[in-house]
């Protein structure tokens, strides 16, 4: 886990750069690199904190003392193994407005079905034996504080019946609860200024540190993927790589950077559909917005 990072002025070039890195292994063992070209922080919010916390020079940019003042929701994560296959409509589905949530919102994936036909990944390279789901909560608070066994229990007797019904006659054979307080971004009115920019301070002031996540402001980096926080943490981290080798690469003779795919086109019928819709609004008063 990474620690503290020092700067330093670089008389050369009149621009900060880093000077140590320290990081704290499983062991306990804190090691200092002094030997360092460019860090990417692949951090969310909580990890933002503590680095900026330990990290004196960095606080001192506004950019990364405005970051590491942000929030983040509370998650859970579930993973549940069945003894059987429980078909469902679609492999990916939403619990909205049970009572069962106490104000959090869910999700559950059939990770069978996404996996395909051999499924034996999802139990440890053993024979399957059923359905394997991935649930979520999200603003959690409400339900951080009750056992592993009754988050499950809420699932199996509660929420996933509810959704589909054979679930009732499911029995579950293995599970795994993690809780995650704060940790994940929260995208909250007025904090998108406080968002760190992928280009972190800018190259002109600290070249040699980027910033990746669902949270990063991309600018001129911006992807397709601009609401899907998987999609998006997972395209800023190459384009980080991108723009560190561009910034921090002088005197290397050729590198190659990664290749960003764009998201493909919306097709006509639903380009039609918004034009029109747009068209409407334009006259039709929106009597649903208070």
């Amino acid at each position: 886990r990474v620690g503290k990072i020092s700067l330093e002025m670089d008389s050369e070039t009149n621009k900060l750069r880093i000077s140590t890195v320290e990081y704290t292994s499983n062991n306990g063992e804190t090691t200092v690199v002094d030997d360092v070209d460019g860090v990417v922080l692949a951090l969310g919010c909580k990890g933002m904190e503590a680095v900026v916390r330990s990290s004196p020079d960095l606080a001192r940019l506004p950019v990364f003392s405005r970051a590491a003042s942000l929030k983040g929701i509370d998650v859970i994560s579930v993973r549940i193994w069945l003894d059987r296959i429980v078909p469902t409509r679609t492999p990916a589905n939403v619990f909205s407005r049970f009572e069962e949530l106490r104000g959090a919102g869910g999700t559950f994936f059939m990770l069978d079905q996404f996996q395909g036909e051999d499924n034996r990944d999802l139990w440890g390279g053993e024979e399957p034996q059923g359905s394997v789901l991935a649930c979520d909560f999200y603003n959690a608070g409400a339900l951080l504080s009750l056992s592993d066994d009754d988050i499950v229990r809420i699932l199996m007797k509660e929420l996933l019946p509810s959704a589909v019904p054979k679930f009732a006659d499911a029995e579950v054979v293995d599970s795994w609860v993690g809780k995650y307080a704060g940790s994940v971004s929260w995208f909250s009115a007025g904090s998108y200024d406080k968002r760190p920019p992928l280009e972190g301070a800018g190259p002109s002031i600290l070249p040699g540190i980027k910033c990746a996540g669902d949270w990063v402001r991309m600018g001129d980096r911006e992807h397709g993927a601009k609401g899907l926080c998987q999609e998006r943490a997972f395209v800023s981290g190459f384009e980080a790589a991108n723009a560190l080798l561009q910034d921090t690469a002088d005197g290397v003779d050729y590198y190659q950077p990664a290749k960003i795919l764009p998201v493909r086109d919306d097709e006509p019928q639903f380009k039609l559909g918004v034009s029109i819709n747009n068209q409407v609004m334009k006259f039709l008063p929106r009597f649903w917005v208070r």
